[in-house]
């Protein structure tokens, strides 16, 4: 069962059908048994036609999964990730090394709604970094109460240069406008999510692929139901939020992002997120 938020409300899929949802988006996603709840709804709802779908899930119309929510991000939680850390930032490479082995994660606020890119949005690249990375990342919709309720596809967009500068300047690093994409919707399971499932990154210029790789979920070190309760120990979020779980798939140094490239992000069971690199339009 997937989620879609749209410019004229929620659209519910399931069974290859979809049906609009008749309450606002944040009613309807931050509540326990979300999947059921769901099931429940789409019994009492007519499915939309072929020329509704079309027009509702339309570029124009499609927004990212995103209300009130916080966004949220953990990091560190691969190996792959801890290593290119390190290598970013000689002078933190032992931070970096002992969060990966310590017990409590890397997590740190990342973006509010109004900082966020859906499906075929653009995402931005810091003018005063020359080092900007894509961060492909599974992303779990964890409701108030702090029970993951679904799934999303996260691009955590990174300056690397600005982080290996000074650990201390990750805020600056992360934390920008048009900092984050999500979407294209909300995968609504009870299930776990499947560690087989694969994360798949492209980076295309110009049409042709400058870099792509893949990996399984079950690579991840910690747990997703570990990085939810960390982030729920001593903050309370009363619409729900969304945590990005980190990033195994790390372009080699000599890559930097440019305006133009566009990223392509697939999770197993949720779908494709693309997004257009660009400069904020001040820098236009």
């Amino acid at each position: 069962m997937k989620l879609y938020n749209t410019t004229q409300g929620a659209i519910i899929e399931y069974q290859d059908k979809k049906f609009k949802a008749d309450e606002p988006w944040d009613t309807l996603v931050n509540r326990d048994g979300l999947e059921a709840y769901l099931l429940m709804k789409v019994e009492h709802l007519s499915s939309l036609t072929d020329d509704e779908e079309e027009f509702l899930l339309s570029d124009e119309n499609i927004l990212p999964p995103i209300g009130k929510q916080e966004v949220w991000a953990a990091g560190v939680t691969y190996l792959q990730s801890r290593n290119a850390r390190m290598e970013e930032s000689e002078t933190a490479a032992s931070l970096y090394d002992l969060v990966y082995d310590a017990e409590r994660p890397e997590l740190f606020f990342k973006a509010t709604a109004q900082r966020v890119s859906g499906h075929k949005g653009e995402v931005y690249i810091r003018k005063d970094s020359n080092w900007n990375v894509p961060e492909p990342e599974l992303t779990l919709l964890i409701s108030s109460s702090g029970e993951i309720q679904g799934y999303t596809i996260g691009n955590d967009m990174s300056s690397r240069s600005i982080e290996g500068e000074n650990a201390l300047y990750l805020p600056q690093a992360k934390i920008y406008e048009k900092c984050a994409g999500l979407g294209p919707c909300v995968f609504v399971t009870s299930a776990p999510f499947e560690g087989s499932s694969e994360i798949k990154l492209s980076i295309k210029r110009s049409g042709s692929e400058v870099f792509g790789g893949a990996i399984t979920v079950s690579r991840m070190k910690r747990s997703l139901k570990e990085l939810a309760g960390f982030l729920f120990r001593e903050c309370d979020f009363p619409n729900g939020v969304f945590l990005m779980t980190g990033t195994c798939l790390v372009p080699p140094n000599d890559f930097t992002l440019n305006a133009g490239d566009v990223v392509e992000i697939s999770i197993d069971g949720i779908g494709t997120l693309i997004n257009t690199i660009a400069y904020h339009p001040k820098h236009k």
